[in-house]
């Protein structure tokens, strides 16, 4: 199903530190923001030194190119699908960046430390993507869950970011408890913290109970960083209560690195032959698409609107999770970019609408808003249409080829409630739509004073995003084409931290 190679890790080179790059330069930007804070430098020109250094690690994914697939140790697996979601979580981390100085420079909190935050958890989620090992993949997942602590709960004269962040700070350390007992059992059972070296007691033919224990309190912990249902009372009000530009990283970088991992561990493992561990996948995907799009339906905050819809979008995701074999991987990876690109779009319209004093959650903020500004208002009907899954946007795309991936393994169960459900989320985004351009122009206030030279910067980020969902909706064949090379690779180290 998925290729094995064998490699040697007993050896070590300059070559591992140029394979790392992307996540050494996300680690020595947090230092240098921290010593850009220490010399009381502006917020402007910390922010714009972080988008700098956002770049370059971008950048720097085209070093590795060449070197693909390469083997870290025992913790790493750098390969072609490694680094699409690297450079898929880099971006997020740089469109959050955009869109932090408009929002941030009108609080009251001192924003520089923010970037410093933004850049761990970014690495967190990178280190997550390419985690081979039980050891990387606890200690990317702490890394960015302990930088989202304080990320949610950074507006301190909010009282919905402390009650979020509490919220969050409660229940992401019992899921981090869930997952540590989990991996406990499983390297009980198995004798390996590497994810090859436990495939051969995975692979037989019955699972062992312990093991199956194991893997079901990994899914516990794995599910809540998911959001899916039922781990997913957190999401609405952590959402909400977040800053805008951390409530996209949230939905968008912090999930996919989950994925990510999840996936490669997955196909480590074999998981996809378990019938047992399957079942439990088909009702949580069920599950995740039909409460998602139901609690949807009578909010009123835009952001708990986008809460509710990211669960149900990742149902959607687990339709082409379930099924296994080589497509999974593309099919994964072409629909998280067309739902990060929407995500940041319509999370980019609501940074720019937000004031000083509070966010434009509300959907009576959004009355007339085409008549006001129809520039945002086109960008957010876009990514609403793309969330929703309209032909000729990037969602339409995404969702198709997850279709295609469940319905040609036979999973018509799963590839029935994703169209019935979508049908269900259409009136919740519509919503949206219809909310701008009823009323007329006298029923918006004056917009709020802006930074003229930042304000740009985000609105050509997000006229390329718009331009993106509809490229991606109307001619996906180069990003089908790119996503189709790459591959994840299966490891057999010869040496591990267990053995």
């Amino acid at each position: 199903m998925f290729k094995v190679r064998l490699y040697n890790t007993s050896l070590m080179s300059n070559n591992d530190f140029n394979a790392l790059m992307p996540l050494l330069v996300l680690a020595g930007a947090s230092v240098l923001v921290m010593l850009l804070i220490v010399a009381r430098l502006s917020h402007r020109l910390i922010q714009l030194v972080s988008l700098l250094l956002f770049v370059i690690a971008f950048i720097s994914l085209l070093n590795i190119r060449a070197m693909l697939p390469y083997q870290v140790g025992s913790l790493f697996m750098i390969d072609s699908f490694g680094a699409f979601m690297i450079g898929l979580i880099i971006f997020s981390g740089l469109a959050v960046n955009v869109f932090s100085y408009i929002y941030f420079q009108e609080k009251e909190e001192g924003p520089k430390e923010y970037y410093v935050l933004l850049f761990l958890c970014t690495l967190g989620a990178c280190v997550l993507a390419v985690s081979n090992h039980f050891v990387s993949l606890f200690l990317g997942l702490e890394i960015l869950t302990i930088g989202l602590y304080a990320l949610i709960a950074y507006l301190r004269a909010r009282n919905h970011s402390i009650e979020a962040g509490i919220k969050y700070l409660v229940l992401a350390a019992f899921s981090s408890a869930f997952l540590l007992f989990g991996m406990a059992l499983v390297y009980l059972q198995t004798g390996a913290l590497s994810f090859a070296g436990m495939a051969n007691v995975i692979g037989a033919a019955s699972v062992p109970p312990l093991l199956l224990t194991g893997l079901g309190l990994m899914l516990v912990g794995l599910g809540f960083k998911l959001a899916v249902v039922p781990f997913h009372m957190w999401t609405a009000d952590v959402y909400q209560g977040a800053p805008v530009p951390v409530t996209a990283f949230i939905a968008t970088a912090s999930k996919g690195g989950v994925v990510a991992s999840m996936l490669r561990f997955f196909a480590a493992i074999d998981g996809f032959r378990s019938e047992q561990l399957q079942v439990v996948m088909i009702v949580i995907a069920i599950a995740s698409m039909v409460v998602g799009n139901l609690l949807a339906l009578r909010q009123s905050n835009i952001k708990r609107v986008l809460a509710y819809s990211s669960i149900a979008h990742l149902g959607y995701l687990l339709v082409a999770f379930i099924p296994g074999g080589d497509v999974v991987p593309q099919a994964v990876s072409f629909y998280l970019l067309t739902y990060f690109t929407a995500t940041f779009a319509a999370f980019g319209v609501i940074t720019i609408l937000s004031g000083a004093e509070s966010d434009a959650e509300e959907l009576v903020h959004y009355r007339a808003l085409f008549w006001k500004q129809p520039a945002l208002a086109s960008i957010l009907s876009v990514a609403m249409f793309s969330l929703a899954g309209i032909p000729l946007t990037a969602g339409f795309t995404g969702k198709f080829y997850v279709l295609t991936t469940g319905i040609g393994q036979g999973f018509w169960l799963l590839a029935s409630v994703l169209v019935l459900s979508s049908v269900v989320g259409l009136y919740y985004y519509l919503r949206v739509v219809t909310t701008m351009f009823a009323g007329t122009r006298d029923l918006l206030p004056g917009p709020p004073p802006k930074y003229p030279v930042f304000l740009g910067i985000s609105m050509v980020a997000l006229f390329v995003l718009t331009f993106a969902l509809i490229w991606l909706g109307v001619y996906p064949d180069h990003a089908i084409g790119v996503v189709r090379d790459l591959q994840l690779l299966v490891t057999a180290p010869a040496t591990s931290f267990a053995e």
